[in-house]
């Protein structure tokens, strides 16, 4: 996938030396989705482009149905945004793209990439991960977990019963999960957020 109209003639000469090894699409990643082939697994590996490299990992880790077109993927991120990936809590790294991507995938860091090796150099470090799809992720619905997330990480200096009243979450929420209502968001793990979406969930079906 190249978006870059100028790159094109030079992956067009590199698919002519090799016929049959290389299928290039021309246009915007985020627009793109291939469909599901069991026959065909693809591997996604990609030096992703900071200003948009966010938005095309959630986009292939809200990837419905689940299992993904995808069986595997390596990508570059700045430095910051691999470790808020892989963070755990406590940790003010950790946050929605931590447990998101956690929930989905077995996610790991591989190694950095000094600046030194880009020309130009950048004024990061940069960083390359491996994510491959976990067959079977905790059972949650994705809207209720991603609500969740970003009621609790918006206020994440709040207490859960503060954070989480906007969804109308009350006492009962905590009583069904043994979630303590003072803990904070940064403190809980992925399991805790998937238990608070199951039971918010529980709670709107009445």
């Amino acid at each position: 996938m190249e978006r870059d109209d100028r790159c094109l003639p030079a992956l067009e000469e590199i698919s002519a030396a090799y016929p049959g090894k290389l299928t290039i699409h021309s246009g915007d990643a985020l627009e793109y989705t291939p469909e599901h082939d069991p026959d065909h697994p693809v591997r996604i590996i990609s030096n992703l482009p900071y200003n948009v490299g966010t938005a095309l990992l959630l986009n292939w880790l809200e990837a419905n149905p689940w299992p993904p077109f995808y069986t595997s993927m390596t990508l570059m991120f700045q430095k910051e945004v691999a470790e808020r990936i892989v963070a755990s809590p406590p940790s003010k790294s950790y946050g929605r793209l931590s447990i998101l991507a956690q929930w989905r995938c077995h996610a790991e860091i591989l190694f950095d990439i000094p600046a030194s090796a880009f020309t130009p150099p950048p004024k990061v470090t940069s960083t390359v991960i491996h994510l491959e799809p976990r067959e079977n992720p905790m059972p949650c619905t994705l809207k209720t977990l991603s609500q969740v997330t970003a009621a609790a990480f918006g206020q994440r200096r709040k207490m859960l019963r503060q954070s989480l009243k906007s969804l109308g979450a009350g006492p009962e929420i905590f009583e069904m999960t043994g979630i303590e209502p003072t803990e904070r968001a940064e403190r809980i793990p992925v399991e805790g957020f998937v238990a608070l979406a199951n039971a918010l969930d529980t709670i709107r079906a009445g």
